[in-house]
């Protein structure tokens, strides 16, 4: 029974994921990863709580960082496929 409703609370959590941009879905995961990293550094130190807090942010700025990369690097690639067309 525990089962049955865990994995239905976890398939509703990620159909929940399916309309998210690729920005938004990057940061949800450099928060979520962020904070499970930071809840368990936190528990070693003595405060799983601010450490996920603290992980949490951190992640979400990783995960906005990496979005922008990759938002750059695709925007350099069609920027280069475009003036490789116009040359032929």
């Amino acid at each position: 029974m525990n089962k049955t409703i865990l994995a239905l609370a976890a398939a509703g959590l990620l159909a929940g994921c399916t309309g998210m941009n690729d920005t938004q879905q990057r940061a949800l995961t450099g928060t979520v990863g962020g904070a499970g990293v930071g809840a368990v550094l936190g528990a070693i130190g003595g405060n799983a709580g601010l450490g996920a807090v603290a992980g949490a942010g951190a992640g979400l700025v990783g995960g906005l960082v990496y979005d922008r990369v990759k938002k750059n690097e695709q925007s350099a690639y069609q920027q280069g496929y475009s003036a490789g067309r116009s040359g032929q």
